[in-house]
């Protein structure tokens, strides 16, 4: 610390660069495993990519696995604010609607993440069961706020959306030979569970 600095300041400014290094390193992560998939990026590439050195990576994760579950939980709590916006939305349906395109987004871009986690941590693990909780508990809600405003088929249950949204990620894995393919069938299954009831 420079003499001349006031303690009092020191503090506050390391903490705050601490916190931005800290946000850098998650970015830059998550933006890394989405690209080039959670086992094949390394640390060092991501310390560059945030614009710090490798040891400011390891102060903030000391191993590949905190920074893997650091990136998830960063993402699902991303999910879990968004969910909280939509339940006091204007329109029910058009919010799952919106729900639904950003838990996919979500599904596309950590499938890799979450595969990493599950075998180095396995799917029952704290930190899984929690943020599968979240995911779950936000999309019952707002799939019951629609069903309720009448925007939505009252048949269809959580467990089938998370099917739905599962089989279309999959089934969209690889580059299609349709780029606009994607948006289209995602577009079908939001139409097909705000349809309304079956006549």
């Amino acid at each position: 610390m420079d003499a001349a600095e006031p303690a009092c300041q020191a503090g506050p400014s390391k903490r705050a660069d601490a916190r931005r290094n800290y946000e850098r390193l998650l970015a830059a992560a998550a933006a890394s495993f989405a690209e080039h998939g959670a086992d094949d990026v390394s640390l060092e590439e991501i310390a560059r990519r945030a614009g710090v050195g490798i040891g400011t990576l390891y102060r903030h994760f000391p191993a590949r696995q905190a920074l893997l579950e650091a990136v998830y939980k960063d993402q699902v709590d991303g999910l879990d604010t968004l969910g909280g916006k939509l339940l006091v939305a204007e329109s029910p349906g058009e919010a799952l609607g919106e729900w639904m395109r950003a838990f996919v987004a979500f599904g596309r871009t950590k499938r890799s993440l979450s595969s990493a986690l599950v075998d180095s941590i396995g799917k029952n693990s704290e930190l899984m069961s929690a943020c599968s909780m979240i995911l779950r508990s936000r999309t019952d809600e707002l799939l019951g706020r629609a069903q309720q405003a009448g925007q939505a088929r009252p048949e269809v249950k959580t467990a089938d959306m998370f099917r739905l949204t599962h089989g279309l990620i999959m089934a969209t894995e690889t580059e299609p030979s349709d780029p606009d393919q994607a948006d289209r069938l995602l577009s079908l299954v939001i139409d097909s569970v705000l349809a309304g009831p079956r006549r």
